[in-house]
């Protein structure tokens, strides 16, 4: 990484680190490979560390690239946070860029990776992605050990989102839709019940192979 974000993450995080937790705008993104865990009971644990390395190299990219952090990796799954440390105006943008950056780079490097020498796959590999904007408490939440991470209603619904995407989706809340709609103008929608969502939510489904970037 650039080593002047890498400053600007440790100085916010000595910020926080002394305010205990912290109140900010941010958005949130989930990935997680899909079928991982029926795929684990007949394929090798080398061949389990490859699927997963592969992936999360290629999400970090895809993040990293759009100002984006990985929060945390957890397996075949991962949580980004966009706006924090690094402010960006336009954060849902580059959240949404870096989400159909993570379908596309996956999706051939899975692909590849399934085709590839060795073990073989007993289908395709494929990743869901959840997308929700809005305040989040950043901070450590545990006494015993250092663990930065946001919390808070909108980490639960960008999970939820993702839990519910599809192979190859992207699922971004209205909230999330409401501020990037020159990519959003022609998704369509699905209502969702989520668990632990009291009201049914609307998601948004942003195609990766019909998304184009944004102009400017």
């Amino acid at each position: 990484m650039n080593p002047n974000i890498c400053t600007i993450c440790e100085r916010s995080f000595r910020y926080v680190k002394k305010q205990q937790h912290v109140s900010t705008l941010a958005t949130i993104l989930f990935a997680d490979i899909r079928g991982f865990t029926p795929l684990s009971e007949h394929t090798s644990a080398v061949r389990l560390s490859e699927i997963v390395s592969v992936f999360q190299d290629q999400c970090a990219r895809a993040i990293w690239a759009h100002d984006g952090i990985v929060n945390k990796q957890m397996g075949d799954g991962l949580m980004a946070i966009f706006n924090f440390p690094i402010k960006i105006e336009h954060h849902v943008r580059a959240a949404l860029e870096a989400a159909v950056d993570v379908q596309r780079s996956c999706a051939s490097a899975l692909a590849a990776l399934a085709s590839g020498r060795g073990e073989a796959l007993s289908g395709p590999l494929s990743v869901g992605v959840g997308v929700h904007t809005g305040m989040v408490e950043i901070g450590e939440f545990s006494a015993f050990r250092s663990d930065f991470t946001a919390i808070g209603g909108v980490v639960n619904l960008a999970a939820r989102l993702e839990s519910r995407a599809a192979a190859g989706e992207i699922l971004v809340s209205a909230e999330a839709a409401a501020q990037a709609q020159n990519l959003m103008s022609e998704a369509a929608t699905r209502l969702l019940a989520l668990k632990g969502i009291e009201h049914p939510v609307v998601a948004h489904i942003l195609n990766p192979a019909a998304a184009v970037p944004f102009a400017g």
